[in-house]
């Protein structure tokens, strides 16, 4: 069974928005009263710092889903579940940012926090490029302007900006803070850097499209590039 986009791509947009939403929720307000307050709101700069790096995480993600679908014509029931765990697992991250937020100053719970929000990350990481790799493998979801051959050809760089993840989950063993850091410029830099979906110059014009960053150089073509093909690009946060 095969069908339109319309209505995965809203539900995803929902879906997303409200788990960005979500985030802003968990942090409270304080019960300091007068200039007390201040203080309040000082003592909860974890939670800013983790709302911010997670707000980055999701908006890249939802960036990345969101031109990953421009470039379908169609979906089809294993893309749909495939969706759904992608955004099963994006759903988790407010309650994973929460925890990190609330144990972020104990020195006792810090780093177990920290492992499971980039435990969970990695966890992302392979449910977004089994996600990609599946599109890429069946090849007849894409539009027609869409090369095929040059979209799987990314598979392997899409995959290897993978290896940041697992990084970042080995500095959450030694330290809670920086492996948040690591999060944030992770985000940063995906948002930044582009893989490029090569695109005929028989579809249509103007339309590119990114998602962003797995890769050393995502912003230029594809190596080998055939002449007569643009590039739209992909990421994968």
């Amino acid at each position: 069974m095969e069908q339109e986009t319309g209505r995965v791509e809203a539900f995803s947009d929902g879906v997303f928005a409200i788990v960005i939403t979500i985030l802003v929720l968990e942090i409270k307000v304080p019960d300091d009263k007068g200039s007390h307050l201040w203080e309040g709101l000082a003592k909860q700069w974890p939670h800013y710092a983790a709302y911010v790096v997670s707000f980055l995480v999701i908006g890249v993600m939802w960036v990345n889903h969101h031109t990953i679908f421009g470039h379908l014509k169609k979906v089809n029931r294993p893309l749909l579940f495939l969706n759904l765990v992608v955004l099963m697992v994006v759903s988790v991250i407010p309650w994973t940012t929460a925890v990190l937020a609330e144990h972020l100053e104990d020195s006792e719970s810090a780093e177990v926090a920290a492992i499971l929000y980039s435990a969970w990350t990695v966890v992302y990481a392979v449910a977004f490029l089994s996600f990609w790799w599946y599109i890429t493998h069946v090849g007849h979801l894409f539009h027609d302007r869409v090369d095929r051959d040059g979209a799987r050809a990314t598979r392997l760089r899409f995959g290897l900006g993978s290896i940041a993840y697992p990084v970042a989950l080995l500095i959450s063993f030694f330290s809670a803070p920086l492996a948040l850091v690591a999060h944030g410029v992770i985000a940063l830099y995906y948002a930044a850097n582009q893989i490029p979906i090569p695109v005929t110059n028989d579809g249509e014009d103007g339309d590119t499209g990114s998602v962003g960053g797995e890769g050393a150089n995502g912003t230029a073509g594809a190596e080998g590039e055939a002449p007569g093909r643009t590039a739209a690009s992909t990421a994968s946060s």
